[in-house]
């Protein structure tokens, strides 16, 4: 173990975390994702759930303040009333690290797999919350 470094966080995670470079993207995927067959690189984080994952993550990673929406949720699907209560945490957990001016797009579900096969790495967790994943572009540290 090392200081400072989240316990939820795994060797494989930091590493890749390390790897991303600036616009670098990283997908948080819910327990319903299909992370292994969209990812060439994946993470898994059996057991984590999301918002804890989130925090973590970003004690490490700079969001890209380059673009308009650093932060992408999967939209829900039209004609679905279901709400993603857990959309507030992660607003929360935004503030919290200090990226509270952080623009938060949502993308259709198509579209967002689709970008999720573009991105650096997929991380898939335990989450049970219905449209939890998430996309976070990767900033730099000035």
């Amino acid at each position: 173990m090392l200081k400072k470094i989240p316990q939820s966080l795994s060797p494989e995670l930091v590493k890749v975390l390390m790897e991303m470079g600036h616009s670098d993207e990283i997908v948080i995927g819910d327990g319903n994702f299909p992370g292994a067959s969209h990812a060439d690189n994946l993470v898994r984080c059996d057991g984590l759930m999301i918002p804890e994952l989130l925090e973590s993550i970003l004690e490490l990673l700079p969001l890209d303040t380059y673009t308009e929406c650093p932060v992408t949720l999967m939209e829900v699907v039209k004609g679905d009333s279901y709400k993603p209560e857990i959309w507030d945490t992660y607003k929360e957990i935004l503030i919290n690290s200090g990226e509270e001016n952080t623009k938060i797009e949502q993308l259709e579900r198509f579209a967002f797999y689709e970008r999720s096969k573009k991105a650096y790495a997929i991380v898939t967790t335990s989450e049970k919350s219905l449209y939890a994943n998430i996309i976070l572009k990767k900033g730099v540290i000035s």
